[in-house]
């Protein structure tokens, strides 16, 4: 259940505005665990680093939508759709870093950015999703609740965000819109 909480898409001048608050939710995200495809050590200024370099480009040139949620001020989450493809997928687009800060899990904040990506993927011409998830991960089963299908599973796919050591496989899933 989720209670104050409001979803905006951001441009990329609002991305450069709340760098810091969008930073501050990765690097929490990554020191929680969450395997977005980041590992250990891992500053601030690496966070700050991947919104400005890598998502802020893709979202000023048209082709990632970028969702936040606020809490109040403060950011609480954000999901991309990466629909920068193919021209023989124009129906297609890629779910990206669904990421919810630590604090403030199990409040459905995570099922509102879904449903709002969702809501906002068919008039960007996109009616299949895509996404990747750690196995065996908190969000495997968030996203086959919301009716993601699993395609399969491929086997030491990434590194462990803590363990160097350790490979983790990820499920590959799907849903029609």
């Amino acid at each position: 259940m989720t209670f104050d909480i409001t979803i905006t898409a951001f441009s990329a001048r609002d991305l450069e505005r709340d760098v810091d608050g969008l930073g501050a939710l990765l690097h929490a995200c990554v020191h929680a665990g969450a395997s977005v495809g980041f590992v250990l050590p891992y500053s601030a200024a690496d966070s700050e680093a991947f919104w400005t370099g890598s998502v802020r480009p893709n979202v000023e040139a048209g082709t990632r939508l970028l969702l936040v949620a606020r809490r109040g001020d403060r950011i609480a989450g954000s999901v991309q759709l990466d629909y920068d493809t193919p021209p023989n997928q124009p129906h297609r687009a890629e779910v990206r870093k669904l990421l919810v800060h630590p604090d403030l899990r199990r409040q459905g904040i995570a099922q509102s950015l879904m449903a709002e990506l969702e809501r906002r993927a068919p008039a960007l011409g996109r009616t299949l999703l895509t996404l990747d998830t750690r196995s065996g991960d908190k969000a495997e089963p968030l996203y086959a609740g919301l009716g993601y299908q699993t395609v399969g599973v491929i086997p030491d796919f990434c590194r462990d965000t803590a363990d160097a050591g350790r490979l983790d496989s990820t499920t590959i899933m799907y849903k029609r819109l």
